[in-house]
């Protein structure tokens, strides 16, 4: 369980990683961004069968274009709350994840929608970058 702050009351709220629906602030009941950490043993509930488009960010705490990045993920779960889960993964703490998408480079950025990576980025970019990749990712999805 995350605890995230809602952007319209500023009230902290707790947000589980895996749920049906999306989570809203128990004081405005507005959408809230869905924040939530992942690894190897819950990735698959998380993040494979999420209702919403996921956007994964494969970390770890010592890179430096990790933490240069994930304010940008956050920024852009915000503007999508209700619409997008970001969830983050610790590469150091989940081996297998890291086995399993071949990631050789952090951070690696992962869109997800129905069971599926649809996108990849790897390295850190601006939201100047981020943004459309991410719209991008999600219409060529919704799409199909």
């Amino acid at each position: 369980m995350n605890v995230v702050t809602c952007p319209q009351c500023k009230r902290r709220n707790r947000v589980p990683g895996a749920a049906k629906g999306t989570p809203r602030c128990g004081n405005c009941h507005q959408p809230l961004p869905w924040i939530v950490d992942a690894g190897d043993n819950d990735f698959a509930e998380v993040v494979e069968r999420s209702d919403l488009p996921v956007l994964v960010d494969l970390w770890a705490p010592w890179c430096g274009p990790c933490r240069m990045v994930s304010p940008v993920l956050e920024q852009l779960a915000t503007e999508r709350a209700g619409q997008l889960k970001l969830v983050k993964v610790n590469a150091d703490e989940a081996p297998e994840l890291s086995r399993r998408f071949d990631v050789r480079s952090i951070p690696t950025l992962m869109v997800w929608r129905r069971g599926q990576a649809v996108a990849t980025q790897i390295g850190a970019a601006p939201a100047s970058a981020l943004r459309p990749w991410l719209e991008e990712a999600l219409a060529r999805e919704t799409a199909s």
